[in-house]
């Protein structure tokens, strides 16, 4: 005779057809909260926090001073290569607050967000690093035009034309990046097909997003390949014996080009290694469920991101001579500020002599510089 215990234990477990009784699911795939994306051991933490501190504040003093120096200048403002750098700056100071706050407090600090503040955070970082990439595009084509098309540039790229491409850039990064916040997010929160990377994140997002940055990369790739081709094709051209004032104008050009190939090789070597693991894992996310061991992988690579913005103002800004020389007047100005007045018509005749002196600059760097950096990018 069965004891009433033994009566519900026959009951409240079932029999597989076997004849073996069924365990507690221990499923990799599954999750049932944040913690699963918590990965980080103590001493990955210290790492990971050591990186965006010094990252972080870095990339955002860096790309300010840049905004604030093509703010400050006439000259750089009329150019639509500027311009360009002004979205990827601004793009690259989003990241540097965003990235750093969001993935510390998450990774770090283990901040247990609901799903719409996570999101929304996500959302911030997401926009930072799409408008990032899609800035870097934008250069790329501007430089492309520059080099390809010298004679109709001005035609095709007016500054008119340059906003437009800037503003249009940032309709598509805001609302492709806070789509998970407006309702394309999983069903199921944490399990499949949830991301194992981001909380709350639908796989088939991540593979769209994942996508449109492969494109947006490729096409920067192709860009900057038929420039360097360009380049190659027209050092093979000058190679011909010549003489007097053309061969010296056709060796400049060539060492000019040859900068350039410098330069270009650096900048795909830097987008390659910064981006292509993080999407590499994103990609291998949509299709597998990843280890807590590739989650931690996943969370150092996406540190090189923030890296990238931190080398971006040292690679397309602060190398150009034009931007530089107005640095140097800025900083020039402000210690001149500083010092004290020597009376009310000292001081009007100093103020005086700063305008005209701007003045004389901004007209010297116009007359004697191209409207686009591509053609003296790295020239020292």
């Amino acid at each position: 005779m069965q004891t009433h215990s033994e009566q519900n234990q026959e009951v409240t477990t079932p029999l597989y057809l076997n004849g073996s009784t069924p365990s507690k699911s221990t499923d990799a795939s599954l999750c049932d909260s944040l913690q699963c994306y918590m990965v980080l051991n103590i001493t990955e933490k210290a790492a990971i926090s050591s990186i965006c501190f010094i990252a972080g504040p870095v990339t955002f003093l860096e790309n300010i001073l840049v905004l604030l120096v093509i703010a400050s200048s006439t000259t750089l403002r009329r150019r639509p290569s500027y311009l360009f750098i002004s979205s990827l700056a601004l793009a690259d100071t989003f990241a540097s607050c965003f990235f750093t706050f969001a993935f510390l407090d998450f990774h770090v600090y283990n901040q247990r967000d609901g799903p719409n503040i996570y999101l929304f955070k996500l959302g911030g970082v997401t926009m930072a690093f799409t408008g990032s990439v899609g800035s870097l595009l934008l250069t790329a084509l501007d430089r492309y035009l520059c080099i390809y098309k010298p004679s109709n540039y001005k035609v095709l790229l007016t500054r008119t034309r340059a906003k437009l491409a800037i503003v249009l850039l940032w309709c598509v990064t805001i609302l492709i990046s806070f789509l998970p916040l407006m309702g394309w997010r999983c069903k199921t929160k944490f399990d499949p097909p949830c991301s194992r990377l981001y909380p709350y994140v639908d796989r088939h997002y991540m593979a769209f997003w994942t996508g449109f940055q492969l494109v947006v990369l490729f096409t920067i790739i192709v860009a900057y390949v038929l420039i360097l081709w360009k380049a190659n094709r027209h050092e093979t051209a000058m190679g011909g014996p010549k003489s007097g004032r053309q061969s010296v104008k056709g060796q400049a050009r060539m060492r000019m080009d040859i900068q350039l190939a410098r330069t270009f090789s650096l900048i795909l070597l830097i987008l390659a290694v910064c981006w292509l693991p993080v999407l590499c894992f994103m990609m291998v996310d949509v299709t597998v469920t990843l280890t807590k061991k590739q989650q931690r992988m996943f969370a150092f690579c996406c540190t090189l991101c923030l890296v990238n913005s931190c080398v971006n103002p040292l690679l397309y800004a602060l190398r150009c001579k034009e931007l530089r020389a107005e640095l140097f007047a800025l900083l020039a100005c402000r210690k001149a500020c500083r010092q004290p007045m020597l009376g009310n018509t000292s001081g009007q005749r100093k103020q005086n002599g700063s305008g005209i002196s701007k003045k004389v600059k901004d007209q010297a760097v116009s007359d004697s510089n191209p409207d686009t950096i591509s053609e003296s990018v790295d020239k020292q």
